[in-house]
């Protein structure tokens, strides 16, 4: 046979009638061959009827009808037919003038026959073939309508006897050849509806006949495909709205003619034992059709036209197939199925999308395809499982407006399937899912009754359900694998996650299905613990859904970047359907409440308006339209809930929402009871069904007389539905038992047979299934049934690819999915994988950004510093002697890091995709500055930063670079040269070894790790990370701070608590605050950062401060228990930092609490750090000079620069601003704030001087200090001069208003103390010098002194001479220069009769002197004594001879006069309290000194 296309015309070199007479030919010989067929004679047929009349004889009449039906009961009328074609085309020049059914007759006839065999049909066949090849069969052909019926009706019930095997199949493989000529050429266009589903069965027969041959059937399939690829696109080209109203007007009348079946235990062969038609629907028979005898056909009146096929045989086709999908039809089988299953494929693959058009093909598909589809979809058999849901896919693909609800219902099947639930009798999984889930599977026998049993352990809930549920066993191996492909080959639409958020995530009725789908993915990624080891298939498994959850990121990158659409504007509008999705997470939170405790939920539900919205609507009535239109409440609960008593009025309103009306009482019954589960209690039963029959009754139902009839009816439904489907109960109810139980009820009468017929029929044939207690087929079918019913208010499914919803999708899943990838960047190898995870990073650090979410960035930092290695879960403070080797004229050190990140391609791509997607991005970043800094820690200690991150800043030396290890004691003694600081005791070698121990030598291959190492940090750009850095926003800058400010903190203080408590609790070891963490060259680099970042942006500052105040604080509050270095370095950093304060005045306040913290450090560290404080101070003193402005704000400066004065070299730069301050310049600094702390701290220095000499002395060294010799004695004396010249600022402040009493006693007082003080300094010079300064000013004219106010020379005798003379009487004070206090004794014994005489000893002296003089005689007399040998003890009495004289001069010391005393009372007891006291100590030097008068006589009476 011709292997041509079918259906194609070729230009012929012969004529048709040539091949017309060749074939007949052909068959011809073919029949003689056979003896049967050779031995045959012909016989007289109707046909001779013409002659036998023209010669006048009788012809008896046949009863053959037709000339077609009437030829071919006997093997010698096949033969004749063709002997007649061939008289009546013999002079014929143009056969196609003759009517093709009389040409086709002869060759129709042998295939109809039962009578041909396998190579007669076939050369009839092959005929038949070339007539349409040579275009004897062509669209114009006359009778080509009545051919064509009768080429349908021989081609569909075609015989013959069976002969060879393959023979036969290459007969029927010839049929199929033909059918294709007709359905697929010109002429098929012509075919009617009854022809196609003849030849579109005789096909689809061929191909499920499972006793013909693979190739047979494969190649009848094939042919099956083209046919239906060919039927279903002429969809394109009909009208839906004319196709349907023709189908509505013929359905009935055309219905039974286009009946199509398919049988697989039928074939075409003619056995000998079986003679009988292909059955069709297992009963009717193939249609025959009626064709009129040839000669009744003239050819100049053609057949009225019919027209050609159409919707009516693509329906029925499509009716068959889905039918055959069946697979609780047992009737067929699987192969049968998978059959059907590819031409259903491939219709859907040519016609899906039209096939919505059609709403009577549509509806096929919806409902009874979707349904056997998804059942399929359960199937064990991994061939008919495959070709499912490449079918559902294809459905999903073209259909998918249509079937919103479909595809929701197998998107949660699926993922049930692929992630099977903890808890699978959770209460909000919607009905239609557990249903599906429950449904029995294909592909096997259908028990009768589902296996029921508990739930397996592996799935039992926390609460077991009451009935028994059959559960969906989770998908492995290849099935996971095959479900997962078909999940990534749906979800590949740009659009597809978009779609699932507004089509179902947005409904209240439907389930959240983008975030469960997204979770699955991502939690897919993940290895699966599955019983019994390792799924073989798990790593593909796991790089499927890695594929779900990058394409949506990366389609959601793209939207982001502008690859969007319009929101169309008849779609809902994005605002309601944002409002939509916030009120459903309020109603789940709701129904959650509510399923858990009732009350609880309504509260919830009402404060957020969810029910009780319309005031004008019965509260009872809102309620129960709530708990009906929700699926998600608990309808075990829900029945439990209404028949309570106190909820009688929700319960009735409840029962008004239904329609009963014209119901019979059973179906209303029913309708009720699959909104809730009845309750247990027999009294709320009652409730439930006396209210039923109080609204039910309210319809007027037919023949009941009663609401009490309505009652005991419904009790007694209720009691027949578990009577005949309870599988424990075995002896069945009987209709007769039935109607007995019911006499009488009906108001004293009873109901009529017909109604109790209909009520038990109705409840045998269809059990009512309460909520719940929907498991195996019958749940299945309810719970399909609920899915069509919400397909009706569902509307389409929406798609477009808009990037309206993006940012709610993004927050809520981008958790789990930045988890997800990376885990696949960590632990997958593949490098397609590995690249696309990091694509995946940037794509969700892009979302990031775009959307505003820092919390994701810190995600992905903290996701990817992980895979990093360089997070050290323990980092040791000290540091190793790493070697150190040349490369290109570079010192490199190869640390343990740098050798193992080297070697770790995985941590060197997760370094570099991290620094990269922070670069540019360090804005966004929060929490994840924690593992950046971390890092950066991890890199210092091995040397691998770059060097502008290693450097510190220094008030004394510039910058230097962070020391990694120390080579001395941490706390070295002070050097007097005060040229170095604390610094000295390091080395500063972070790139270089140390000498003290031994240096491993480094291998070529860790030098080559190393660079590779160093080119991965390179690439990482972290000089431009550390830029953008010292720029950030505040919000940033602050996280950033505060995560450096935390690893500090654990370095430090929390360490120190940590090994102190470890320290302490050790035996034998005393609990001690010695204790000191050895240097840690990480907290200072972390300090150093933290500052650094700090001073560069000091705009900032007011948010910066308080986070680094705190760790320096910590800190300086036990700074003997840290390295010194560390400490010097948390000095410097307090005051670069009050540099920035200092410009800020609301922060002002805050540098003398740094001051302060500063000037209350041990002197040990205090000593240490002292030449940085100075420097630090100097600097902002200098920058800022009228920062200090209140008298508090002084004495911290002066008590910070005290602080350093033990400090050699510190101490002068303190003198240099105490100088500065102190010498009248054009600013005039010194104010009555700072005049005493400025007299307070140079005092100091003069004392320190006097130490200093003390120490020398005590040491005995044979050259004295002095000033010129020594720089410490030479401040403390021109620290005497400079406090002594202070005193000119006392008349400016007197002039300045301040009264002279206050200018005393606060400016007078405090200096003369300190010259008293210093007056009896070790330091001779500074002795002299400060009573030399003390006698002047004491005797000068500038003391702010009121003559008149005793008061205040007692204080400058109490408060300055006095006890300047008690410590000179000290025996140790002597002691310390016994060569020169004696000379100072004698100075001061004269200051103090000098300067009583000053003050006391003058003229009109009115105050009482007597207890000043006491004392100043006292003093003489302990001077006097202290040594006789002492020049004072003749000193002395010349001293108090001329004060003596001077009082006895002023009229204050008057010797008594006789015969009468002329003195008043003032001068007779001073003049008795000096003589007994000077009496003591030097006896008759009074009466020496001053004599008594001789008595004068008495004047004559």
């Amino acid at each position: 046979m011709d292997s041509s296309s079918p259906g194609t015309s070729f230009a012929f070199s012969v004529s048709p009638k040539h091949i017309l007479l060749s074939e007949i030919l052909s068959v011809t010989s073919v029949m003689r061959k056979n003896s049967r067929w050779a031995l045959s004679t012909p016989s007289v047929t109707s046909r001779d009827s013409t002659l036998a009349s023209s010669l006048g004889l009788r012809v008896a009449k046949t009863s053959h009808s037709s000339y077609a039906s009437g030829r071919g009961s006997t093997e010698q009328e096949l033969m004749a037919g063709f002997q007649d074609l061939k008289r009546l085309v013999k002079d014929v020049q143009e056969i196609r003038a003759l009517p093709l059914n009389t040409l086709l007759s002869p060759f129709l006839a042998i295939i109809r026959s039962p009578l041909s065999t396998g190579p007669i049909t076939s050369a009839a066949l092959t005929a038949l073939h070339n007539f349409f090849l040579c275009g004897l069969v062509y669209p114009d052909a006359l009778s080509l309508q009545v051919a064509l019926t009768e080429l349908s009706s021989a081609l569909s019930s075609c015989k013959f006897e069976a002969s060879d095997s393959s023979g036969d199949e290459v007969t029927l493989l010839k049929i199929m050849t033909v059918i294709q000529d007709a359905m697929q050429g010109d002429i098929g266009r012509t075919l009617g509806d009854i022809e196609v589903c003849e030849m579109l069965e005789t096909v689809l027969t061929t191909s499920c006949q499972m006793r013909l041959s693979e190739i047979l059937r494969r190649s009848a399939e094939s042919t099956l495909h083209q046919l239906v690829r060919t039927v279903f696109a002429r969809l394109y080209h009909l009208d839906p709205e004319v196709e349907e109203r023709k189908l509505a007007d013929n359905g009935a009348s055309e219905g039974g003619e286009m009946k199509m079946s398919v049988s697989t235990s039928e074939t075409l062969l003619e056995e000998p034992a079986n003679t009988d038609e292909q059955s069709v629907e297992g009963s009717s028979q193939a249609p025959q059709a009626s064709v009129p005898p040839a000669d009744s056909q003239l050819p100049e009146t053609p057949s009225v036209p019919r027209p050609a096929y159409g919707l009516p045989s693509i329906l029925e086709l499509l009716r068959v197939l889905i039918n055959i999908l069946d697979p609780n039809d047992k009737a067929h089988t699987d192969s049968t199925r998978l059959t059907a299953l590819r031409t259903l494929n491939v219709a859907i693959e040519v016609s899906g999308s039209r096939i919505c058009a059609f709403p009577s093909l549509s509806v096929l598909i919806l409902d009874h395809g979707c349904k056997y589809l998804f059942q399929l979809a359960r199937a064990d058999h991994p061939v008919i499982l495959q070709t499912a849901l490449r079918t559902i896919a294809t459905m999903f693909e073209t259909m998918r407006p249509e079937l919103k609800l479909q595809q929701e219902l197998f998107l949660a099947f699926t993922v049930d399937r692929l992630a099977p639930p903890s808890a699978p009798g959770a209460k909000n999984v919607p009905l239609a899912q557990r249903a599906l889930s429950n449904s029995p599977k294909p592909g096997g026998s259908v028990p009768s009754t589902p296996h029921l049993g508990p739930a397996p352990a592996e799935f039992e809930p926390e609460k077991p359900p009451p009935t028994p549920r059959l559960l969906v066993q989770p998908a492995r191996g290849d099935t996971r694998e095959l479900l997962l492909e078909t999940l990534c080959h749906i979800s590949r639409h740009p659009s597809f996650m978009v779609d699932l958020y507004v089509n179902y995530d947005c409904d209240m009725n439907c389930e959240n299905m983008f975030e469960r789908v997204v979770e699955f993915s991502a939690k897919g990624i993940y290895p699966l613990q599955t019983i019994g080891g390792q799924d073989y298939h798990l790593q593909n498994s796991q790089y499927l859904c890695l594929d779900l959850v990058l394409a949506f990121v990366g389609h959601m990158a793209s939207r982001a970047e502008g690859a969007t659409e319009k929101w169309p504007s008849h779609f809902r509008a994005p605002e309601d359907l944002q409002l939509a999705k916030s009120k459903k997470k309020l109603m789940l939170t709701g129904t959650s409440l509510f399923n858990t405790k009732p009350k609880n939920g309504l509260a919830f539900l009402e404060e957020h308006k969810l029910i009780y919205n319309d005031p004008n609507e019965p509260r009872p009535l809102s309620l129960a339209k709530f708990l009906k239109s929700s699926a998600r409440i608990d309808k075990r609960l829900l029945g439990d809930f209404i028949s309570k008593p106190e909820n009688i009025d929700v319960l009735k309103a409840f029962m008004t929402l239904f329609d009963y009306k014209g119901k019979p009482v059973a179906d209303a019954l029913r309708e009720l009871l699959e909104t809730f589960r009845l309750p247990g209690e027999s009294q709320q039963i009652n409730r439930i069904t006396e209210t039923f029959a109080e609204v039910y009754f309210a319809t007027g139902p037919d023949e009941i007389k009663s609401q009490d009839a309505v009652y005991v009816l419904t009790y007694s439904i209720i009691m027949l539905n578990t009577d005949q489907h309870s599988p424990q109960i075995r002896k069945r109810m009987t209709l007769e038992d039935y109607m007995r139980n019911l006499k009488g009820v009906n108001d004293g009468s009873d109901f009529s047979t017909e109604f109790l017929v209909n009520i038990y029929e109705s409840i045998r044939k269809r059990e009512i299934v309460m909520p719940e207690e929907h498991t195996g087929q019958l749940g299945f079918e309810y719970a399909w049934k609920e899915l069509l019913a919400r397909t009706r208010q569902a509307g389409k499914f929406l798609m477009c690819n808009t990037s309206l919803f993006d940012e709610d999708m993004f927050k809520a899943v981008w958790r789990p999915v930045v988890s997800a990838i990376a885990y696949a960047f960590i632990t997958f190898d593949d490098d397609y994988i590995i690249e696309r995870a990091i694509a995946g990073f940037r794509q969700c650090a892009t979302l990031a950004r775009h959307f505003d979410m820092p919390d994701v960035f810190d995600f992905v930092v903290i996701s990817l510093s992980q895979a990093t290695s360089l997070l050290s879960d323990a980092q040791p403070s000290q540091v190793p002697n790493y070697p150190v080797v040349d490369v290109d004229g570079q010192p490199v050190t190869v640390s343990s890091l740098s050798v193992k990140f080297g070697t770790n391609f995985k941590g060197q791509l997760a370094a570099v995709v991290l620094f990269n997607i922070v670069n540019g991005n360090a804005n966004e970043l929060r929490e994840g500055w924690t593992q950046i800094f971390e890092m950066f820690q991890t890199l210092f200690l091995h040397s691998l930063l770059p060097p502008r991150m290693l450097q510190m800043e220094d008030f004394l030396g510039g910058t230097s670079t962070i020391p990694l290890r120390r080579s001395q004691p941490a706390r070295a003694p002070p050097r007097s040269d005060g040229l170095l600081s604390a610094l000295s005791s390091y080395l500063m070698t972070p790139y270089a070894s140390s000498t003290d121990a031994l240096v491993p030598d480094a291998t070529d291959s860790d030098v080559e790790n190393t660079l590779c190492t160093i080119d991965c940090i390179s690439t990482c750009r972290l000089d431009e990370l550390y830029s953008q850095i010292m720029q950030l926003e505040p919000e940033a800058l602050v996280a950033a701070i505060r995560a450096l400010e935390a690893l500090a903190h654990e370095r430090t203080v929390a360490r120190l608590k940590l090994e102190f408590e470890d320290v302490s609790s050790t035996p034998g070891q005393a609990q001690s605050s010695a204790y000191t963490l050895p240097y840690d060259p990480a907290s200072v680099f972390l300090l150093e950062m933290m500052v650094s970042i700090a001073r560069q942006t000091p705009q900032h500052i007011e948010e910066v401060w308080p986070i680094v105040f705190e760790h320096l604080s910590a800190l300086l509050a036990t700074p003997t228990q840290y390295s010194i270095l560390l400490i010097e370095r948390a000095v410097v950093a307090l005051l670069r930092l009050c540099l920035i304060l200092a410009e800020r005045h609301t922060l002002r306040d805050q540098i003398y609490l740094a001051f302060d913290l500063l000037a209350r450090l041990p002197p040990t560290v205090a000593g240490s750090v002292a030449e940085q404080v100075v420097a630090g101070l100097m600097l902002i003193l200098q920058q800022h000079p009228d920062i200090v402005r209140s008298q508090t704000e002084w004495n911290v400066v002066f008590a910070l620069l005290r602080s350093t004065i033990s400090h050699p070299e510190a101490s002068r730069q303190s003198f240099d601003i105490l100088s500065a301050i102190a010498n009248d310049g054009p600013q005039q600094l010194v104010t009555p704030d700072n005049f005493t702390g400025l007299i307070n701290a140079l005092d100091e220095f003069a004392t320190v001087a006097g130490i200093a000499v003390d120490a020398q002395q005590q040491g005995r060294r044979t050259q004295s200090l002095n000033a010129s010799n020594s720089p410490i004695v030479d401040r403390g004396r021109k620290a005497i001069d400079m406090i002594a010249d202070l005193k000119r600022y006392w008349a400016r402040f007197a002039d300045s208003g301040l009264p002279k009493n206050y200018v005393l006693r606060q400016f007078g007082i405090p200096l003369l103390s300190a010259l008293g003080r210093q007056a009896s300094n070790t330091s001779r010079e500074i002795r002299h010098a400060a009573i030399v300064h003390l006698q002047r000013i004491l005797l000068g004219p500038q003391l702010p002194i009121d003559d008149d106010n005793h008061g205040q020379i007692e204080d400058i005798f109490n408060r300055v001479i006095f006890p300047l003379l008690d410590e000179l009487l000290k025996p140790q004070t002597l002691l310390r220069d016994p060569m020169g206090f004696p000379e100072t004794r004698l100075r001061a014994s004269a200051l103090l009769c000098k300067a009583f005489m000053q003050f006391e000893a003058r003229e009109g002296q009115k105050a009482d002197i007597r207890v000043l003089w006491i004392q100043v005689l006292d003093l003489l007399d302990r001077l006097m004594h202290v040594d006789r040998r002492d020049q004072l003890y003749e000193a002395v009495p010349e001293s108090l001879k001329n004060v003596l004289l001077v009082m006895n001069a002023t009229g204050l010391l008057v010797p008594p006069t006789s015969p009468e005393d002329a003195r008043d009372e003032r001068q007779i007891s001073l003049w008795a309290a000096t003589h007994e006291r000077i009496e003591r100590f030097l006896p008759g030097f009074l009466d020496e000194i001053i004599p008594t008068p001789p008595p004068q006589p008495a004047p004559a009476s």
